[in-house]
């Protein structure tokens, strides 16, 4: 069991992905520092603003972490550069592997369009939620 420290109680919280697996998947990168960005499509809820917090879950929805938005801006896809797609932190960090798995992610949505318009995110990781010990 995690428990959420009280002073984030309240936080909105989110998994990262469309499935347990990249969920977990992508938390990891998280904890372990090398993902530092995100995106999604411009009309999902989960819009941010730099200085929020969020509660990022696990694949199974145990509250895992805090992260906090620093910049947000808005690209068409074409747009997203190596830098960003080197933060994101997936695969072998290039472009060309940022490309092919988020044509995958956002069409598996049926939303992927060559000229789409993206919510580009950085983050700091601010903390990572000690596991309870069980009896």
């Amino acid at each position: 069991m995690i428990a959420v420290p009280e002073k984030y109680q309240g936080l909105r919280c989110f998994a990262f992905g469309d499935g347990p697996d990249l969920a977990d998947e992508l938390l990891d990168l998280v904890i372990g520092g090398r993902k530092t960005a995100t995106c999604s499509t411009e009309d999902e809820p989960n819009t941010s603003t730099p200085g929020e917090r969020w509660i990022v879950r696990d694949g199974r929805g145990t509250p895992r972490c805090v992260i906090e938005t620093i910049e947000v801006t808005y690209r068409r896809f074409p747009e997203v550069d190596a830098a960003f797609a080197y933060e994101e932190g997936e695969g072998d960090r290039s472009l060309d592997y940022w490309r092919q798995a988020h044509r995958t992610y956002f069409g598996r949505q049926g939303k992927f369009r060559e000229d789409m318009m993206l919510m580009c995110e950085r983050f700091r990781l601010v903390e990572v939620f000690a596991q309870a010990e069980t009896p």
